[in-house]
């Protein structure tokens, strides 16, 4: 999946806690949100807080969707409220590759 691709199924997915994402589409998704996080706060600060809110959503249906490829349910997403080990631990998952067979669905 393309930098654009994986934009385009984070906004169009973004009400989507099915079905599973590739690592491909999870980490262009997570770039995308850093680098305009960056520059919208860059702008002004308010509009960055503005732009977070706006992918929070979308954020956590690819982040379920990226577990269910390496056959995790999508709730494993709150282990990353522990600060440091959780935030390491979905690394770590994120980073893996996906799962088969699995049960939630092929990729």
């Amino acid at each position: 999946m393309t930098f654009v691709d994986a934009i385009k199924s984070g906004f169009t997915n973004y009400l989507n806690f099915e079905g599973r994402a590739s690592r491909s589409e999870f980490w262009w998704w997570v770039l995308f949100v850093f680098l305009a996080t960056l520059v919208t706060t860059l702008i002004h600060h308010l509009l960055g807080n503005l732009f977070s809110l706006a992918v929070l959503l979308p954020g956590l249906a690819v982040t379920a969707r990226r577990l269910h490829d390496i056959d995790r349910s999508g709730w494993w997403q709150l282990v990353g409220i522990i600060p440091v080990i959780g935030w390491l631990v979905m690394v770590y998952w994120c980073l893996q590759p996906a799962r088969e067979p699995n049960r939630f669905g092929t990729a």
